[in-house]
């Protein structure tokens, strides 16, 4: 007798210790850990921008880390099982009167499923109703109550049940059926939620929706009787309606969320700093625009627009287009497109934190060649000489070849990096000097924060110069990856300063005389071959960042950085409305006494003029435009000591540019004083006395190397050579290696054919005056 005892006691024990070993270890269904999702982004206030549809073609959302709301608990709760929170997975009474009322039918009418069970045959992906799955799903119910809490079931019920259609989950069936988010649903909805996967396909359209409302009713009122709702809340419930239709997924953010669930590919859900109103603003405001640029060719358009001083992201639109065939797929804002002029406000900055060069320095603009690369002006003239501010307003292309070629190409490249422009990777002989005028390739998205950061270092004088990523995400810190910023706060807000006097497009160009007029700091750019059109800039508190073309490269002849993204930026501005002008950082500046004239420290009794330089910049260049010249005692000569006596001369201060840019200068600026001519007697022995020389060669450069291209009929082009003298009545006599091409007057050009190899022109003028200049013509079959 007591060893059966003892046999049926190990038999019972290994019996349990097998049950334990199978409700704790036995695998479970990989529907609950590993449910196939769709990918949702949210604004920075929750609201839904975006979402893509599940691999197995489901909407379905993970609920995230939010708790479920009461009001969806309770619902369900009261409708599916009200003891749910007492028993193991499996209602024992519920059972029994679910198989007394079968066999009473004679027929299956209740399966007497607990919430549990219903978990449990969703996992399992709805098998058929028969005895055999019963029990499956009661195995399971009970595998699922000893792994997990009551609360984590209930999480796996709202991710799995069905709400109509291809909606599954909770959080799904809440934004496709009223627009929100759980945690924001009424007693109504949420009833309705409740009792929806028992009758998913009553809530169409034309199909039974009476019985629905119904349902709905009868569990408020439960709800209501068990005081769950008031009187109040139960009466407003009743009166609300069942949805009319599924609200539409919204689709204003596609390629920002591609763009995330790219980086993260193991997340579902995004929380970011996107304000969904101004998202919608600014994609309306492209919509408007993009039908006129499209019968231009143009039909792409990307924007960002950043808080530069939270350095967090607002809008994002990758690419809009009204044609579906033209790349709409394509996230342009984050793909790398030639750069035009947008990186001249970085050299410019550059420049002046280096002490290169300060805002009113003038930088020549004459025609030059640098190794065959001839730079060219938009509007293909030529000032002499522009201040380096202006060059940057203007922004003329010649004088910006000539800063980079002094900054140094290689030096640029590498702090470009520092700007966070990552796309720069080729070397600097690959880039050569046309990197300032478009030769590399930048995505929106880097330009955009390169120009955030440049103008949130400015409103920062007595920070450390971080350059810190965009903030797209909530929750981060982009102090975390602050990395040193090229600039300082001094450099970086006189930078800013020159980009305000930009010309405004269309009928802003007057906006300095209106007082509600907004401070802008901004800059256009277009691509090689009008590929690119580009806009970018900053107020008080947003940086705005807008790109023009076509996403396959295919150019468009009136494409314009101005033309094109300009008024696009400027109403996106509009539309943001004013914001005060950044502070001038005073502890970021200096003080420091220029001429007037041309922008370098003050020498030789010029008119000087104070201006702004950085703090820690060391600018040591005096004027070298500003000269004393001697004059005879009328004024109305020059003269020199080999030809009048010291005590008869007259010594002016004389503001003086070389005659190359002398000859440009004085076609703009009609207050330019020329020298004075030599006094006759003192022709001879000029070069002997002063080394004064009167002309000069503006074209070709010295030692340059240039091609000259053949002609449509195969013929051997031409070069123009252009050379410039002070005095108006000068006859200059060419020669080409030692060969005499002629003579010019007043207008000193001569047209050349000459064939590859070395070259030496020589010049001289009608009074002996003699230069000489080499060059180099190229094989262009080479």
């Amino acid at each position: 007798m007591i060893v059966r005892q003892h046999w049926r006691l190990a038999v019972a024990t290994g019996g349990l210790s097998v049950l334990l070993v199978i409700l704790q270890w036995a695998p479970l269904p990989a529907a609950l850990s590993q449910p196939q999702c769709s990918r949702a982004l949210f604004d920075r206030d929750g609201r839904l921008l975006d979402v893509q549809i599940a691999t197995d073609q489901q909407w379905r959302l993970p609920l995230g880390n939010d708790p479920l709301p009461e009001k969806y608990v309770l619902s369900l709760q009261s409708f599916e099982d009200r003891y749910y929170r007492y028993h193991p997975g499996i209602n024992p009474l519920a059972i029994m009167r679910a198989a007394a009322a079968n066999w009473r039918a004679g027929r299956v009418q209740s399966g007497a499923s607990t919430i549990t069970m219903q978990v449990a045959r969703l996992a399992l992906d709805n098998p058929p109703r028969t005895y055999i799955n019963k029990l499956r799903e009661m195995a399971l119910a009970l595998q699922l109550e000893w792994r997990y809490s009551k609360d984590e079931i209930l999480r796996h019920y709202a991710t799995l049940a069905p709400f109509g259609g291809n909606v599954v989950g909770l959080h799904a069936a809440s934004w496709r059926y009223f627009g929100r988010a759980p945690q924001n649903l009424s007693w109504a909805e949420a009833a309705l939620l409740a009792v929806l996967p028992n009758s998913p396909a009553l809530l169409h359209p034309g199909r039974h929706r009476d019985l629905l409302t119904a349902k709905r009713n009868r569990l408020l009122g439960r709800l209501h009787q068990q005081g769950t709702i008031d009187d109040r809340d139960f009466q407003l419930a009743l009166l609300e309606p069942l949805p009319s239709a599924p609200e539409p997924w919204p689709n204003v953010a596609p390629h920002l969320l591609q763009r995330l669930i790219t980086e993260q590919p193991q997340q579902a859900l995004f929380h970011t700093t996107v304000d969904a109103n101004l998202q919608r603003s600014v994609h309306e405001l492209i919509a408007q625009q993009s039908p006129a640029l499209a019968t231009e060719g143009v039909r792409n358009i990307a924007a960002v627009v950043i808080d530069h001083e939270s350095l967090q992201v607002l809008a994002y639109i990758g690419n809009y287009t009204d044609d579906r065939s033209s790349g709409a797929d394509v996230d342009i804002a984050a793909s790398p497109r030639s750069t035009g002029s947008i990186l001249k406000p970085l050299l410019y900055g550059l420049m002046l934190q280096d002490g290169e060069l300060l805002p009113s320095t003038l930088v020549a603009d004459v025609p030059t060649n640098f190794g065959g690369y001839s730079p060219e002006n938009v509007d293909l003239d030529y000032r002499g000489a522009v201040p380096a501010n202006e060059v940057l307003a203007q922004s003329l292309n010649v004088p910006s070849v000539r800063m980079l070629k002094r900054y140094g190409v290689e030096h640029f490249r590498e702090r470009l990096q520092a700007f966070g422009l990552n796309s720069v990777t080729r070397s600097a002989e690959d880039y050569g000097l046309s990197l300032i005028l478009g030769g590399a390739e930048a995505s929106l998205w880097e330009l955009s924060a390169a120009y955030a950061n440049l103008t949130h270092t400015a409103s920062h004088p007595n920070a450390e110069p971080l350059r810190r990523n965009m903030v797209l995400l909530k929750n981060y810190n982009p102090d975390s990856t602050a990395t040193p910023f090229p600039l300082h706060s001094g450099a970086a807000w006189l930078t800013l300063q020159a980009m305000t006097n930009v010309v405004r497009p269309g009928g802003d160009m007057f906006w300095r005389d209106y007082e509600n007029s907004q401070v802008i700091a901004w800059k256009t750019g277009t691509s090689f071959g009008l590929r690119d059109g580009w806009a970018i800039g900053s107020n008080g508190h947003y940086t705005v960042g807008v790109w023009t073309g076509n996403a396959d490269g295919s150019a468009a002849a009136t494409l314009g950085g101005a033309r094109s993204a300009g008024p696009i930026l400027m109403q996106i501005f509009a539309h943001l409305g004013n914001a005060p002008w950044l502070v001038k950082p005073a502890t970021a500046l200096k003080t420091v006494s220029v001429c007037a004239d041309d922008g370098y420290l003050a020498s030789n009794d010029c008119k000087t003029l104070d201006i702004s330089a950085p703090a820690e910049a060391h600018f040591e260049k005096t004027s070298p435009y500003h000269q004393r010249v001697f004059l005879s005692a009328d004024g109305r000569r020059r003269v020199h000591s080999g030809c009048e006596k010291p005590s008869n001369m007259r010594a002016e201060n004389w503001y003086l540019l070389p005659p190359g840019m002398e000859y440009f200068w004085k076609q703009h600026h009609s207050e330019y004083r020329s020298l004075p001519p030599w006094r006759d007697d003192c022709i001879a022995t000029l070069q002997q006395y002063t080394g004064d020389r009167p002309f000069d060669i503006i074209y070709p450069d010295a030692y340059s190397q240039f091609f000259i291209p053949l002609e449509m009929d195969g013929r051997q082009g031409r070069i123009v050579f252009r050379a410039a003298h002070r005095s108006a009545q000068a006859i200059l006599y060419w020669h080409l290696d030692g060969n005499y091409l002629g003579e010019t007057r007043l207008f000193h050009e001569k047209s050349i054919v000459a064939n590859p190899g070395p070259h030496t022109l020589v010049l001289v003028d009608q009074n002996g005056q003699r230069l000489e200049r080499k060059f180099n013509i190229g094989n262009p079959e080479q």
